[in-house]
């Protein structure tokens, strides 16, 4: 069995899901300490100049965790999410079938940031033929009793906890995790490798590493196989 963790982010890229879908479980992480402007509030859209950030507002302490984070409701960010998908994408083949759904995601009264990350993911797997169970961390109640626990030995503690015995790591973590801290405890440590697929935009220069919902616009039905044939086999170190 393996699982694999991770912040729960803002429309994530193809990556992150295919992580999710080479996993027999997946965690969302929303008990550790929340990191503004990175990708757990924001992502990256095409635009007339390359690409552009969606990004929700939000309202936080040092310190928090993700779970914790309050959207900002003063500022009409759902407006200008939708204004800035129609502004960039109206013309993409695709973009009528899939634009109602979101602007449903959006009509919801959302006050967590963790709580719209997750659905929208949630959603994205459907889309793209994701059936890997997930669950969120801070509802899995035995990791409460270790607060202070390291990094590593966080995901150790998931991924046994869930009955696993390999930890699927994005391949991000060749820079910070110590694959003897797995193995000491039977843990197999392995690493995603996946390749980003290219597929037709609206310019000649292909824009990578853009939010999933940019395959969507751009290739239907067909997202789901593009965005398989990406994955590759996961490899120890």
């Amino acid at each position: 069995m393996i699982c694999s963790i991770h912040q729960p982010q803002t429309f994530p890229w193809l990556g992150y899901f295919a992580k999710i879908h080479q996993s027999n479980i997946f965690v969302f992480l929303d008990n550790v300490q929340f990191k503004k402007n990175e990708w757990q509030n924001r992502n990256k859209i095409l635009s007339k100049d390359g690409w552009q950030w969606l990004t929700v507002p939000v309202l936080h302490r040092f310190g928090q965790d993700i779970r914790e984070i309050v959207i900002n409701s003063t500022e009409r960010w759902r407006h200008k999410h939708l204004q800035a998908l129609q502004t960039n994408y109206a013309k993409a083949p695709f973009f009528k079938k899939y634009f109602p759904e979101i602007q449903s995601l959006y009509e919801t009264d959302w006050t967590y940031l963790s709580d719209f990350n997750i659905r929208t993911v949630l959603w994205g797997m459907e889309k793209l033929g994701i059936e890997t169970p997930t669950r969120i961390a801070s509802e899995i109640e035995e990791l409460a009793k270790y607060p202070d626990i390291t990094p590593d030995d966080r995901l150790i503690l998931t991924t046994r906890l869930l009955s696993c015995e390999t930890y699927l790591s994005g391949e991000g973590g060749h820079n910070y995790l110590v694959p003897a801290h797995f193995s000491d405890t039977g843990i197999r440590l392995i690493f995603q490798k996946f390749n980003h697929p290219v597929y037709p935009q609206f310019g000649d220069r292909f824009v990578s590493h853009l939010s999933f919902l940019d395959l969507l616009f751009f290739m239907g039905s067909d997202s789901q196989k593009i965005f398989k044939g990406g994955i590759q086999n996961a490899e120890s170190e």
